[in-house]
């Protein structure tokens, strides 16, 4: 039966020293303008306070932007999307803060999922498109994927499995059952988007949350690193 395997990006596949993180306050402080509302924080820190781990950037630029009493419309989303893609192609290149590179374990896993015949890589991530292609093209990882679903596709990460069945089928990838559905990430709402449309989740405790978090918020299948490429394969079996 052929399964699809959807990876998270940031924390499961890559890390890039908070490049998205000041791209998406360099395209708020243009368009917003970090000093227009005395709520907002300093110039430069559109995001403090706001949870960034495992989340769609939709729901971000909608937090930040209702903390300040403004909604996010289309004409606004776009633009702040099209100025975090032109800022993160810039920010992309800097080796910011903390680790920054590919996760251990990933290229070799990567190698051998796509050399089996039951198995198809997809993407499933927060991250706009554009934004998503910047980061994997860094690290030569954007070429393992078909098709995904993007944080431009819903704000809500549960309703982001659904899109990427949809375009795995768009893409002449034979139809899955949700089951047979793995969503490998490093955040409990990667666990969640996965249980709740009966898939199976595969937590990897690279990024911010540890392994006893992961399990706590019901993650069953929980790895350290993906490393270890034999005992991935064995899940999938």
């Amino acid at each position: 039966m052929p399964k699809l395997v959807l990876f998270d990006i940031d924390g499961t596949l890559v890390l890039t020293g908070g490049a998205g993180v000041r791209a998406m306050a360099r395209a708020f402080d243009e368009i917003v303008g970090a000093n227009s509302d005395a709520r907002m924080p300093p110039e430069g820190h559109a995001l403090t306070g706001i949870p960034v781990a495992g989340r769609t950037d939709w729901s971000i630029l909608h937090d930040a932007l209702a903390r300040i009493g403004r909604d996010l419309d289309e004409d606004l989303f776009n633009r702040l999307r099209e100025r975090y893609v032109t800022h993160l192609r810039e920010e992309i290149q800097h080796p910011g803060t903390g680790f920054n590179g590919t996760l251990p374990g990933v290229p070799p896993l990567l190698d051998a999922l796509q050399g089996r015949q039951d198995v198809y890589l997809g993407l499933l991530t927060g991250n706009f498109r554009a934004g998503a292609q910047i980061k994997l093209e860094r690290f030569d990882l954007w070429r393992y994927f078909r098709c995904g679903a993007f944080g431009d596709d819903a704000a809500d990460r549960n309703a982001l499995v659904p899109v990427a069945l949809e375009r795995a089928a768009a893409c002449g990838i034979p139809g899955v059952a949700s089951s047979e559905v793995f969503v490998i990430g490093d955040t409990p709402n990667d666990v969640a988007c996965a249980q709740a449309v009966g898939a199976v989740p595969v937590a990897v405790a690279t990024g911010t949350y540890s392994s006893a978090q992961l399990r706590a918020c019901g993650a069953d299948i929980v790895f350290e690193t993906l490393e270890d490429t034999d005992d991935v394969l064995r899940v999938l079996a």
